[in-house]
């Protein structure tokens, strides 16, 4: 209640961003990161989606759409080869409503959380594990 002034009436009116709200945040977000990375990062596509397909679910072994706030689509750039080009450019799915559920539960700021979500992922896309991904926040913190 303090970020608020113990004033409920500031929330009265106010609505979960939509999709086009959340690109823009997801965009921002992008546009923060440092020149180098994004340079890295030139053919790779960000796409916002309220859930992932129920394909996306299946495949991951996953019982709730609520239960993955990212994804990454494609082959990292360390294991991409000339000789057998990628028939899609890699894409980065930020997920609306799997994020705002975890932002209603969590003290972070949604910003916070749409950079985390679209910086790990990204990290895919470098070819990294989720393991080398964890470390390399671990030691960040």
């Amino acid at each position: 209640m303090a970020e608020n002034g113990g004033n409920p009436g500031v929330w009265r009116g106010l609505k979960a961003p939509s999709l086009a709200d959340f690109e823009a945040l997801a965009g921002e977000a992008y546009a923060s990161l440092p020149d180098h990375f994004r340079g890295l990062c030139q053919d790779l596509v960000v796409r916002v989606d309220d859930f992932p397909t129920e394909e996306v679910l299946d495949t991951m072994g996953l019982q709730s759409e609520f239960d993955l706030l990212g994804l990454f689509q494609g082959v990292g750039l360390p294991f991409q080869s000339p000789s057998n080009p990628q028939p899609f450019p890699n894409r980065v799915w930020l997920y609306r409503r799997p994020i705002l559920d975890y932002w209603a539960e969590h003290d972070e700021s949604l910003t916070d959380i749409i950079t985390h979500v679209l910086v790990h992922e990204i990290g895919h896309h470098f070819g990294l594990s989720d393991d080398d991904i964890d470390a390399i926040e671990a030691a960040a913190d």
